[in-house]
């Protein structure tokens, strides 16, 4: 496992590569080679035959040969001529009946387990008792019929339905109409027609033609896709719907931006497509959406497969676009299929998160963009947000690879989990911003949302990741004199507040923490953590091993903190107990990237409490209270044309303060 922002970190997983698309391409070459050298040798092998023995070989005469007319794009024979209606004009009953009719493309675009319809004219009429016809639907670089992506669909006298089959439902003259069925479990893509005619003395076969593609898509209206949505509302929201809303901030302070999905808008369907196939997967697994989500999460990101956006967090973005740029995903996905490929600069998590809702919607997978404020990121598979001490309560930087990000924006989608026990189906969560690999790449997902809120992280896929982003505790270890380390403090409701997804049919925030994890300190949300950690690297952090009867609470005084102005907070501690209490309490002030990513210290104290048995005190910070301490600003203006060095700062308030000097350097 590695960091794309120069964390030091361990590896979760065994690497799992995939192959490259040079290898498919040598692949279909030397198959296409294979299979001419055949028809070479079987017509050498024919002619000597014909020559050592006619008796038993005779020579076929021209009247016994069944005439076979291949009819291509633009071919033009009138004693023959053939056509295929794919009826995918966008108002057209295909279209329409398989809610496709948005898509800005002039293509054959349908759902599978769904029935569409296809209208064949011949040169002469239709014989059902001496004709024969089946179509061939071809997808992926090496259609194969074992692996589902040759599909030879035979003429029936009755639609069975859930497989792939064709009957005539009406004739007229020289054209008939076609009724066609594909599977609910069927590989989406694109997919190659041809059709084939034969009788006892012609065969006339209707090749592919670029024009007649088809895109088979995921069918959430389907009851046997395991994409099925019930609520047709939410099948508007999360499927049709091309705007969004993405909440950024922090959860006290949730700010929202327009994010224009644009799943439906011209070339947005063929880029996504490209998308699959860059990835070099194998398009017999196209058909399962558990595996499509996982082959999408790592390729809307860059690192390991050079995917559709380019991560950056360093806010130097003079060769690309500031992440700030972007309200929506068209213009990535267009320009990433422009190029052949080439990562689009710049994106951060929400931009991941928002082409990633278009790419699946586009495909036919409801999704939504979901935003989590104080998000953890677990570095290290403990399931905890882990903060080390060195003996003077001074962070130790190169062991807190962990972090807690301000918000942080990832994907929901909906589908059965047929791979895992019942009750498992429904959302699932899945991320593209690229934080730590999964089986050797930079995704995460699909996580079961039922598992993650009980703690089951032990069901795939990257359950322990995303338990730790919504309800990992923060636990503080500090050095000891023998470089062990001991846990001296645990935070238990610091992480994952406010989960936000856009509300179905308006444009108002919904809280869907309660889908993530039970209410915070209840007996159920315990037991959730105790059940998780003890699959975590550090089993035993779970529970500190101290008192727990001294609270501490920090707040802001007034209004939220405006840019550029002070902020006045106050920390609350209570002792719960009976007993008194000596409390240590060291604060700090410091400024944080929304990331987590340390910037710099404003402020540490140190303060010596005794709490008396059930009392509670506070401390205000950058207030002055009579008898309490308070922070003081003092600025110094040097009034010298020159740099001053070794500078010693004596302080002394009289009254307040005695004296002291504070070395400046």
């Amino acid at each position: 496992m590695t960091s794309i922002r120069n964390r030091s970190t361990l590896g979760r997983f065994p690497t799992v590569n995939f192959g490259y698309e040079e290898d498919k391409e040598k692949e279909t070459e030397e198959a296409e080679e294979a299979e001419e050298n055949k028809s070479q040798k079987e017509n050498s092998c024919q002619q000597w035959l014909w020559k050592v023995c006619p008796c038993c070989c005779p020579k076929p005469n021209d009247d016994d040969l069944t005439d076979t007319l291949i009819i291509g794009p633009g071919d033009e024979n009138p004693k023959d001529m053939q056509s295929v209606d794919l009826m995918k004009s966008k108002s057209g009953e295909n279209r329409t009946e398989h809610h496709t009719d948005l898509y800005q493309s002039e293509n054959c675009i349908i759902r599978r387990g769904q029935k569409f319809h296809i209208l064949y004219t011949l040169s002469r009429p239709f014989n059902p008792n001496t004709d024969k016809l089946h179509l061939e639907f071809k997808t992926g670089p090496l259609p194969t019929v074992s692996k589902g992506t040759h599909v030879i669909i035979p003429l029936v006298e009755e639609l069975k339905g859930n497989r792939w089959e064709a009957a005539i439902v009406s004739q007229t003259d020289k054209s008939i109409k076609l009724s066609v069925n594909s599977p609910a479990s069927a590989v989406i893509g694109k997919y190659q027609v041809s059709v084939e005619t034969s009788n006892s003395t012609k065969k006339s076969v209707f090749t592919h033609d670029s024009a007649n593609d088809v895109y088979m898509l995921f069918n959430p209206w389907c009851k046997d896709d395991t994409v099925f949505m019930n609520s047709e509302d939410e099948r508007n929201e999360y499927v049709l719907n091309e705007i969004g809303r993405i909440y950024y901030g922090t959860e006290n302070q949730i700010g929202v931006r327009t994010w224009n999905y644009g799943q439906f808008d011209d070339g947005i369907l063929a880029a996504c497509i490209f998308v699959l196939e860059k990835s070099g997967t194998p398009p017999s697994g196209w058909g399962d959406p558990v595996n499509v989500v996982r082959i999408i999460s790592a390729m809307i990101n860059a690192p390991d497969d050079s995917g559709v956006v380019q991560g950056n967090w360093s806010g130097v973005y003079s060769d690309g676009n500031a992440p700030t740029v972007w309200s929506g995903s068209v213009e990535i996905l267009k320009q990433y299929h422009k190029t052949s490929g080439k990562p689009v600069k710049y994106g951060q998590c929400w931009i991941f998160a928002g082409v990633f809702t278009t790419v699946l919607r586009c495909l036919g997978i409801p999704s939504r963009t979901v935003s989590n404020f104080s998000s953890a990121h677990d570095t290290d598979v403990s399931l905890t947000t882990d903060i080390y001490l060195d003996e003077n309560l001074e962070p130790i930087e190169h062991l807190n690879a962990d972090s807690v990000w301000n918000f942080h924006v990832w994907n929901d989608c909906w589908m059965a989990r047929p791979d895992l026990p019942e009750g498992y189906g429904g959302w699932q969560a899945v991320d593209a911003t690229p934080q730590e690999t999964s089986q050797g790449t930079f995704r995460c997902g699909p996580a079961s949302l039922a598992a993650v809120r009980n703690g089951q992280v032990y069901l795939k896929h990257d359950c322990p990741f995303v338990f730790a982003e919504v309800n990992s505790d923060k636990i503080y270890w500090m050095k000891n004199a023998d470089g062990t380390f001991s846990q001296i403090y645990s935070e238990k409701k610091v992480v994952g507040h406010k989960i936000s997804t856009k509300a179905v049919g308006s444009d108002e925030r919904s809280d869907i923490t309660h889908l993530y994890k039970h209410a915070e300190g209840t007996e159920e949300e315990r037991i959730a953590v105790e059940t998780a950690c003890r699959y975590g690297s550090k089993a035993e952090a779970y529970s500190s091993p101290t008192a727990e009867d001294i609270s501490v609470e920090v707040t802001m005084d007034g209004k939220d903190p405006n840019m550029g102005e002070d902020a006045e907070l106050t920390i609350t501690v209570q002792n719960s107990s009976s007993e008194q209490r000596n409390v240590f309490l060291h604060s700090q002030a410091a400024v944080m990237y929304y990331t987590g990513v340390h910037k710099a210290t404003v402020r540490k104290d140190n303060t010596d409490l005794a709490m008396l048995p059930n009392e509670g005190g506070w401390m205000p910070i950058g207030k002055a209270v009579v008898g309490e301490k308070t922070a003081v600003e003092i600025l110094f203006t040097n009034p010298l044309p020159q740099v001053l060095k070794a500078v010693i700062f004596h302080v002394e308030g009289l009254g307040l303060l005695s004296a002291q000097k504070i070395p400046y350097g």
